[in-house]
């Protein structure tokens, strides 16, 4: 699935970064057609791979009602296995309802007009890209967050950097303060901040994450274990229950796509007896479809210092790069490893760096050492050198910096 925030950001905003297009100028009908347009092509190509493989699909609202059976529409369907994959939906603030003007993720991808102010209430993964995606559109944005920096779940220095990135770009951040409310009017909103400050908005998003949907499934009924709406499973995606699977946004960890594609595949292949091996959240690739783009895989410089004795971590900065000179982006590649041992975590910022992600994850995923990425040689000019040239820098082989 592609996120619809990502779509509209690439199409508004092109190569560069901070571009701040005139509001009048944005047809949101075209932009509308064309996001609407890429997720129709892609969910006309999956029908047909499923209508292709003989599996029978039926739309509706389901209800479990056996261990191995669902209800849609007053039809029970039953089979051997049952494999939940219900994902997730937007998390609500307690006193702060949604309206016209307080919008969820699902209410901002169907706005038909370009909101000149926005306060985005949470900074994690899908507020910095709706936050991105209205600047390159021309709106007036502010991010608060309430944890000491944005994109919390990342390492530090990834958030500092984006943080930057966006005051450079013109947009406000407002870190380690919390809402106290939202008050409407006939022409906007104030959002109040601990300590009776306000800020004005014409739109106000509450991006403060997903929750799973499961709760209303009649899962507990029949022993399922779930905790705080999530299925709990084991390693092997099983639930309490046998045959009674759960994979993707509905299971406790990364809120991805793709890692729901590789617990469906897990399940597919665990259910026919090929035992596969089990999806590890810390080696799933995670990319942030903001602009500078983050991208990370493995653990952080504070999770590392957690589970090893000693570690060694170095940063490089992309002003060092130059494709992303050409590209006119900043941005750092930090690279985690246990001291004379393998690369844990590789963290990335910048314009398209999302593109560096594969690499990134062999690398953590292989447990290769530093000489192991430092010995292959990386295309000049391109963004793919910052990875080799901080696996020099940790190889004790530095090229373009400082050991």
């Amino acid at each position: 699935m592609l996120h619809g925030a990502e779509i509209a950001d690439a199409a508004a905003s092109g190569a560069a970064i901070g571009i701040h297009a005139p509001l009048q100028k944005i047809d949101m009908k075209e932009l509308h057609a064309f996001k609407d347009g890429i997720v129709q092509r892609l969910y006309k190509g999956l029908s047909g791979l499923i209508s292709g493989a003989g599996i029978k699909f039926v739309q509706g609202e389901g209800r479990v009602v056996a261990p191995n059976a669902v209800s849609v529409a007053g039809v029970v369907y039953s089979g051997r296995h049952l494999v939940i994959a219900t994902g997730a939906t937007p998390r609500q603030l307690p006193g702060i309802d949604l309206t016209a003007r307080v919008l969820d993720s699902d209410g901002a991808l169907a706005l038909t007009r370009i909101p000149r102010r926005v306060v985005v209430i949470g900074g994690s993964v899908i507020g910095v890209e709706f936050a991105s995606m209205w600047r390159s559109l021309g709106s007036d944005v502010t991010v608060i967050e309430a944890l000491p920096s944005l994109v919390p779940l990342e390492d530090p220095a990834i958030g500092r950097e984006l943080e930057r990135a966006f005051r450079r770009r013109g947009i406000g951040v407002r870190t380690g303060v919390s809402v106290g409310g939202v008050v409407e009017s006939a022409t906007g909103a104030l959002v109040y901040v601990a300590g009776g400050e306000s800020v004005a908005a014409d739109i106000v998003l509450v991006a403060v994450g997903r929750v799973p949907c499961a709760d209303q499934l009649g899962l507990d009924q029949f022993g399922i274990q779930l905790d705080r709406g999530a299925v709990v499973v084991d390693d092997r995606l099983h639930t309490s229950v046998p045959g009674v699977w759960a994979v993707g946004d509905v299971v406790p960890g990364l809120q991805l796509a793709h890692r729901g594609f590789a617990h469906g595949i897990f399940v597919a292949e665990e259910i026919a007896g090929l035992d596969p091996i089990h999806v590890v959240d810390r080696e799933i690739p995670r990319v942030t479809y903001c602009d500078p783009e983050i991208a990370s895989v493995g653990v952080t410089e504070a999770e590392a210092r957690e589970m090893y004795t000693d570690i060694e971590v170095h940063e490089f900065s992309l002003a060092g790069n130059g494709k992303s000179q050409i590209l006119g982006t900043g941005g750092l590649v930090k690279i985690v490893r246990e001291l004379d041992g393998p690369i844990v975590g590789i963290h990335m910022i910048g314009t398209r760096m999302g593109e560096q992600i594969g690499e990134a994850t062999l690398v953590v995923g292989w447990e290769a050492l530093p000489d192991d990425v430092a010995r292959f040689i990386h295309a000049h000019p391109t963004q793919n050198e910052a990875l080799g040239e901080a696996a020099l820098t940790l190889a004790g082989r530095p090229l373009h910096t400082h050991a």
